[in-house]
């Protein structure tokens, strides 16, 4: 049953999802009319709410472009191959291996989300590259799906806001510590259930053989970069690119730097310092300044769908929240709600405005003055309220290409190649998450 139904929404997606730029554009579209429609705004106002909001994520988009090139340069360099191909050599069949790179990918993923990103593809990739018999598609799917915990982990956005003093809701709800919130039953308890189901699901929606997608292991090997010159006929400047000594005291610098950062703040990651752990092990593990550049050109080939797609997000963001549509989509859900659906319908309209506005802070700033306030009007506690929120932003990146664009960069895959296994591990997770939400 569940692999005729995977079979129903891969095929759906395949049909009908457009490249995550035309995606973009449409949701650009929808915003706009529903701003006119439901927000009352005029067409002047949403356009300028666009244009206000088109640029407000270059930062982030830079950030999200760095994991992606730094992350590919990083394990196309001999140790960490060595390290993925340890991995999936110990792969027995195909459903180990989609099962392996689920668990992995959650792990990673509620350790930090760049992180979880970039390594459940980079795993996947390794995978197909080793076992055969494995769905491509699928597998990079299973290195994605583990992404829907990373907001109830340790890089969570929302729960680390409101547990850090200077919160722009702190005169009302204080600091709300973690244990409140991450480590908390009702928050714990669903990720040990999508631990282990989500693999187990996962493995049922592997194709029959006659319908994998294999693909040629050569591809996934990065190439090569050209043969090292003749040491007598190399110029001074090509001495200086392939010597490893200015790779070994560039890379010593950004390793006392790593040492430093985790004996003073301890394991405090956020996208930075992913970012410069993976670039400067990078420059260590590629050996000499032309390998480790000749990676680097190599993995920048992924990042135009980010550079491209992240400003019309940004603009998608600004409609929504200058029009107060985010805040419309949110009460309603509020008027609808008791003690007991809170929580769930706290969840489902994050899920909801996520499509629109996917940023967990940016989320968080639209859609709390209104929750928090209604789940303590009804009894519900405001790190119940909270989490119920970050859930929900997590849970609908499932189907959100916004998200998806380092590991399909990596991949070399487009959204519609994954969505369709995203889409039924979206379905089932909610259930889980919704449930332990409404009755922990």
């Amino acid at each position: 049953m569940i692999k005729k139904f995977t079979k129903f929404c891969v095929t759906l997606v395949q049909k009908y999802l457009p490249d995550p730029y035309l995606f973009a554009v449409i949701l650009t579209f929808i915003v706009f009319l529903l701003g006119l429609g439901i927000a009352k705004n005029s067409p002047l106002q949403m356009v300028l709410h666009w244009g206000n909001g088109f640029w407000s994520l270059l930062a982030f988009a830079m950030q999200m472009a760095l994991v992606l090139v730094t992350g590919h340069t990083l394990a196309s360099s001999p140790p960490f191959k060595k390290l993925l191909g340890a991995i999936a050599g110990a792969m027995k069949n195909p459903s180990q291996a989609i099962m392996t790179t689920v668990i992995v990918a959650i792990i990673a993923s509620w350790v930090n989300w760049g992180f979880g990103l970039v390594i459940g593809a980079l795993l996947a990739k390794e995978m197909a590259r080793k076992v055969k018999g494995l769905d491509y598609p699928l597998v990079i799917a299973a290195g994605y799906i583990g992404f829907m915990v990373w907001h109830a982990g340790f890089s969570g956005s929302i729960p680390l806001t409101i547990a850090t003093a200077g919160h722009f809701l702190e005169g009302t709800i204080g600091i709300v510590p973690t244990s409140e919130t991450i480590f908390a039953m009702f928050n714990v308890i669903p990720i040990i259930l999508l631990m282990i189901t989500l693999p187990i699901l996962t493995k049922s929606m592997m194709p029959d053989d006659d319908k994998i997608i294999a693909i040629d292991p050569a591809l996934l090997v990065d190439t090569e970069a050209a043969a090292t010159l003749d040491k007598a006929s190399m110029t001074p400047a090509d001495r200086m690119e392939n010597s490893p000594i200015l790779s070994w005291i560039t890379g010593l610098l950004g390793m006392v730097y790593i040492v430093w950062y985790f004996a003073t703040k301890g394991f405090s990651l956020n996208l930075n310092i992913v970012n410069f752990l993976f670039l400067f092990l990078a420059i260590l593990f590629h050996g000499t300044p032309r390998k480790f550049l000749d990676a680097l050109t190599l993995a920048a080939k992924g990042t135009g769908g980010i550079i491209l797609q992240f400003p019309f997000y940004a603009g998608i963001m600004g409609m929504m929240t200058q029009s107060g549509l985010a805040a419309i989509m949110s009460n309603w859900f509020v008027s609808i709600s008791n003690p007991t659906t809170f929580p769930l319908f706290s969840f489902l309209s994050a899920g909801l405005v996520n499509l629109f506005v996917p940023s967990g802070g940016g989320q968080w700033a639209v859609q709390a003055p209104i929750m928090i306030p209604a789940g303590a009007e009804l009894g519900v506690s405001t790190a119940k309220t909270a989490m119920s929120i970050a859930w929900g932003d997590a849970w609908t990146n499932m189907i959100q290409p916004f998200w998806a664009l380092p590991a399909l960069g990596i991949a070399g895959l487009n959204a519609r190649d994954i969505m369709g296994y995203c889409v039924v591990a979206m379905l089932f997770g909610g259930v889980i998450i919704g449930l332990c939400l409404m009755f922990l």
